[in-house]
């Protein structure tokens, strides 16, 4: 039996450093975005709109008011952006787990749909702003060469996020392609461990390497670092500490 899905996978590709002139209207651009984006969130959690549909019919020409120097679809994707954080603040306040009565706009990257970015080509990218569409070069690597030359394709969003320090862009690219599955029959697993797992499939046996065994002990050192750090500069029930490991995404990684 077959059945065919859409992956997807996101690289995050540098950008070449930008002159300081050119990088100053991405933070510009930076700053008008967080400012949606902290104006939504507060209006989504203080009346409860976890939806993004509704989200946008409340504030979408209020934000075009604001802000008409922006290409109309950044009030859209803010939108976007702060219904998600909200919906995810709003889940946990409900579960009681929320630590203030209003979520923290911390760091920021700028969400894009296809009218406010395209590819020139594989190593260069446009983005609209409130200065016009400017070019951007990037700095591929082996990752992001191994997805554009095994038949995947580059996605309609993209995110961006700016490094001060180096005058660089962090471009999250998500790259589709997809991926027709067999489901085989009469699977008898013969034995499992941490790192691989060994079944019997029409009288053949195959050994399935998972490398599990490297996720968790690589989470666990990461852990143990953290801990270790936290605990010696805060105590053992930090606050800065739960967000540090927050960040791992161990749970997600090992799904």
């Amino acid at each position: 039996m077959r059945r065919v899905i859409e992956a997807t996978r996101t690289v995050i590709v540098k950008s070449t450093p930008l002159p300081r002139k050119l990088f100053r209207v991405f933070v510009e651009l930076e700053g008008m975005y967080r400012n949606m984006v902290e104006q939504l969130v507060l209006h989504a959690v203080r009346n409860g709109v976890a939806s993004f549909t509704r989200l946008k019919a409340l504030k979408y020409r209020e934000l075009r008011s604001q802000y008409p120097q922006l290409p109309s679809h950044y009030a859209y994707t803010s939108c976007k952006d702060a219904s998600a954080r909200a919906k995810s603040f709003l889940r946990l306040k409900k579960k009681g787990l929320a630590e203030s009565d209003y979520p923290e706009v911390n760091r920021v990257s700028i969400w894009l749909d296809d009218h406010l970015w395209k590819m020139r080509s594989l190593t260069s990218i446009e983005i609209a702003t409130h200065r016009g569409w400017i070019a951007i070069g990037l700095e591929p690597h082996k990752q992001f060469w191994r997805y554009v030359n095994t038949g995947w394709k580059p996605a309609s969003e993209a995110r961006i996020r700016l490094n001060k320090k180096t005058r660089q862009l962090f471009v999250y690219l998500t790259f589709k392609k997809n991926i027709e599955l067999f489901e085989p029959r009469g699977f008898i697993a013969v034995d499992v461990n941490e790192s691989h797992e060994v079944v019997l499939i029409d009288n053949g046996v195959y050994l399935f390497e998972t490398g599990f065994k490297d996720i968790v002990l690589g989470y666990y050192y990461r852990r143990k670092r953290i801990q270790e750090k936290y605990d010696k500069l805060y105590g053992g029930k930090s606050r800065a500490k739960k967000k540090a490991l927050k960040k791992l995404n161990e749970r997600k990684r090992k799904k």
